[in-house]
């Protein structure tokens, strides 16, 4: 059983630090079931790649089960080349403190984003690559997947379940060794042990950030607790008061803002704004991310020109409250199929997300760190692609103005930055640069000769790819 990591962030040996494992020699860990050899294959500033080689002994494990009859089953099986829980188990005990995300001498680094590089040369998949696609992809890395034949002698034998499986991002190593502490197993759809209530504890641990906002969180969910309903649906409904938080988070937001921007009406300018911006591009099919209570989705759903809605927001209590704003349930056929919410984030790579002609993000991107705002930027511009994105965001020029709103502060204790109007735009010229678009800037609200305008407002326009 083999896993590699490569990274290019130079210098590349730094990898060693992250994973408290010398490049300069190979290292023996000692488990249950075998033995895990870590070792280099390449340790250049350019270029480093440390390597897992799991050795599971199949014989000493049936032996350590005695009160098992014998079975051929028990010494011949695909456990000691597979990428299996057996692999996961490892990772937790070799490279716990990278998973942790803790290093003594690159602190700094482990918290940083770096490209990285992750093969499995065969890795057992349920499903086939689309199973591979929907746990991967919605977490941004990109896939490349070659199935394996059951026996290069006997193609006709047909394809095996197996995969030799490469993914890339530029992500925390920590993340990526936790995705895949909780996907391989989930993958394979088996667990060489007793899964009880530690299990369930393990992968709300593991999953913390990431696996509440994910779209196939269900099937992940029910594979790693090895179907135990019980267990399964505790999982699930124990991510109910993050998002439950995130709500009330919101509506404190709204109300944060709202008291300082209140002598304005700002927002009821910006839905507006939005709203007649979206309209001129001639859009039928919209998407508002981060769509919050649904204010503006009620105003789309109002004009007939807009055939088809989603409203896509992170917190699952939130969309029930749009629905309810909404009057989901009365509404006649005809209007109800033109609209839909989905819990989903922006973060992670969405299929349903793609091929729309608009897509608006309000006053959402500054309560991103700056490496989900990456994230934002690729799976919006990148992957999901459409024909133009309208994104509002505070203009923290005009903050001065405001009386409630002390110097220094930001309007909201959730944000993560205010831009000015210079930042705002030197931002969404990268992006257009990175993603092949063009962006045109609007002021939005009353306009301060000096500060600016309490909103700043980019429609993108998609040009060719670069």
């Amino acid at each position: 059983m083999l896993l590699t990591i490569t990274t290019t962030h130079q210098p590349a040996t730094d990898l060693g630090y992250l994973l408290h494992k010398n490049p300069a020699r190979v290292q023996t860990v000692n488990l249950s079931f075998g033995k895990a050899h870590v070792f280099y294959p390449e340790a250049t500033a350019e270029k480093c790649t440390a390597a897992m080689l799991i050795d599971v002994d199949p014989v000493g494990l049936v032996r350590k089960k005695s009160e098992q009859a014998f079975a051929l089953q028990q010494y011949v099986n695909d456990r000691p080349y597979a990428a299996s829980s057996f692999l996961s188990v490892a990772l937790a005990q070799v490279f716990g403190t990278a998973m942790g995300g803790r290093s003594k001498d690159r602190q700094e680094l482990a918290e940083m984003p770096i490209p990285l590089s992750v093969r499995i040369p065969v890795l057992p998949c349920r499903g086939g690559e689309t199973v591979l696609k929907k746990l991967f992809e919605p977490l941004g890395y990109a896939l490349k997947a070659e199935r394996l034949t059951l026996d290069e002698k006997f193609p006709e034998w047909g394809d095996s379940r197996y995969f030799d499986v490469e993914l890339s991002a530029v992500c925390r190593l920590q993340d990526v060794l936790n995705h895949l502490y909780v996907l391989v197993p989930v993958l394979d759809d088996e667990k060489h042990y007793w899964v009880d209530t530690g299990e369930l504890e393990k992968l709300l641990r593991k999953g913390d950030g990431w696996l509440a906002a994910h779209p196939e969180k269900e099937l992940i969910t029910k594979r790693y607790l090895k179907h135990r309903a019980a267990l399964a649906n505790e999982a699930l409904s124990r991510f109910m008061p993050e998002e439950t938080t995130v709500a009330e988070d919101e509506a404190e937001h709204d109300a944060e803002e709202n008291e300082v921007e209140k002598k304005l009406r700002l927002n009821d300018v910006r839905m507006a704004t939005v709203f007649e911006k979206v309209k001129s591009t001639g859009a039928a099919r919209v998407l508002d991310l981060g769509c919050g209570e649904g204010k503006l989705l009620k105003m789309l759903l109002g004009d007939k020109q807009f055939t088809e809605i989603l409203g896509m927001d992170v917190s699952y209590r939130t969309l029930e409250i749009a629905a309810k704003r909404l009057k989901l349930e009365a509404l006649p056929d005809k209007q109800r199929e033109r609209i839909q919410l989905l819990h989903s984030s922006l973060v992670y790579r969405d299929r349903r997300l793609e091929g729309y002609d608009a897509a608006t993000i309000i006053e959402v991107i500054e309560h991103l760190d700056e490496e989900r705002l990456t994230a934002l930027e690729r799976n919006v511009f990148g992957f999901a692609r459409p024909n133009y994105v309208i994104i509002t965001t505070p203009n923290a020029e005009y903050n001065a103005l405001f009386e409630t709103l002390p110097a220094g502060k930001f309007r909201h204790k959730d944000h993560r930055f205010e831009w000015t109007r210079g930042q705002f735009e030197e931002w969404a010229q990268r992006v257009c640069a990175e993603f092949g678009y063009s962006a045109e800037f609007f002021p939005v609200g009353d306009v301060d000769e000096k500060a600016g305008s309490p909103t700043q407002m980019a429609v993108f326009k998609k040009g060719e790819k670069i």
